[in-house]
């Protein structure tokens, strides 16, 4: 019987041996079914991955310390993404022998020029050898760290050249997303965001792709149909921006409203009913992320990204940065899967 090995398994698969490979390491650039294909068929001929093989590093090498920079205080983790990611950071990390220093910030308190602040003392006393930055921070904080140590952004996008990012590919998910609304005969479809004090640019992002979803499919694009977006408008809080789309719904007859993210989906669905608008019935929903619903909401209509992928591609990219600080600079998109909740309904009748 051959040996069962990586070139084994691209033999069998018809694939390259390094898409075997990182479909191995669950690498988010490698689409889910092949990496599904691959590591079936690694199970079914007893394939064993060695932890040392798969690492970058092995056990004898020089202790690396990287930080892990979250961009929410430590307290607020209800419907949070970061715990998933950090599952795979941690799990990466362990085979990788990289120990992580895990710091909560709220971003709006980041200060980079105090020197009070435990990050930057972490950095000036070389205990960290590069960082991983979770959410968005102000591009002048970005600037500073990235001017001190090998940065990896994880589901944020920043101008600072060398910074490697590992992003989901927001503007095909949310084609998807309308093109879902758009087959259950909606044709006024709106857009919302919850407005944050370090916006980022995801929200744009996503913003974009409505954009794009809706020229596809011939729907009307209105201004007024946007919430918390255009920065000349004023910017609401989530109870006004629940009253914002009750009054569209019944004036405008938006049936439709597309959320940035599952969070605010998930609010808007609650916060509606107490408008009398029940959902999906009067007004379909959808979200972004993934995210489970909390006790007795129905599943939200969404895209799920990877999360634990992202932060186990993020580690070993730092690694690599580390290794290699000059390399030209990467930017990962990662697909999201369409998840089909109970938030989508045809419109009411008119």
């Amino acid at each position: 019987m051959p040996t069962v090995n990586q070139e084994l398994l691209a033999q069998r698969l018809k694939l390259s041996r390094a898409t075997v490979s990182r479909s191995l390491a669950n690498h988010p650039a490698i689409s889910a079914k092949t990496r599904q294909k691959v590591q079936d068929l690694a199970e079914k001929l007893g394939y064993k991955q060695s932890p040392g093989r798969v690492g970058r590093r092995g056990k004898n090498s020089r202790a690396l310390t990287v930080g892990v920079l979250i961009g929410v205080p430590a307290g607020n983790v209800v419907m949070a993404t970061f715990p998933y990611i950090l599952k795979g950071i941690r799990e990466r990390a362990e085979i990788e022998h990289v120990s992580i220093d895990v710091c909560y910030q709220a971003p709006v308190d980041f200060h980079p020029e105090s020197s009070r602040q435990s990050v930057f003392r972490n950095m000036r006393a070389g205990d960290w050898r590069g960082t991983i930055l979770i959410y968005p921070f102000a591009e002048k904080a970005v600037e500073l760290i990235s001017r001190r140590l090998c940065t990896v952004a994880v589901l944020e996008s920043y101008s600072q050249p060398g910074i490697d990012i590992i992003d989901t590919d927001d503007a095909s998910a949310m084609v998807a997303l309308v093109e879902r609304l758009a087959e259950a005969g909606h044709k006024r479809i709106g857009f919302l965001s919850w407005d944050y004090p370090i916006g980022g640019h995801w929200v744009a992002r996503r913003f974009s792709g409505y954009i794009e979803a809706l020229y596809g499919q011939g729907l009307p694009f209105r201004p007024e149909w946007v919430i918390n977006v255009d920065k000349t408008t004023p910017r609401l809080s989530p109870p006004a921006v629940a009253d914002a789309v009750a009054r569209k719904i019944r004036e405008d007859q938006v049936t439709a409203w597309v959320c940035a993210a599952d969070h605010q989906a998930y609010q808007l669905a609650l916060d509606l009913p107490a408008r009398g608008l029940r959902v999906p019935e009067d007004c379909s929903i959808t979200g972004f992320d993934g995210l489970d619903p909390a006790t007795g909401q129905k599943r939200m209509t969404s895209m799920r990204v990877p999360h634990e992928q992202i932060g186990s591609a993020a580690v070993t990219r730092l690694v690599n940065r580390i290794q290699h600080p000059t390399a030209p600079r990467r930017k990962i998109l990662v697909e999201a899967e369409y998840v089909a909740g109970e938030t989508i309904a045809p419109p009411p009748p008119v």
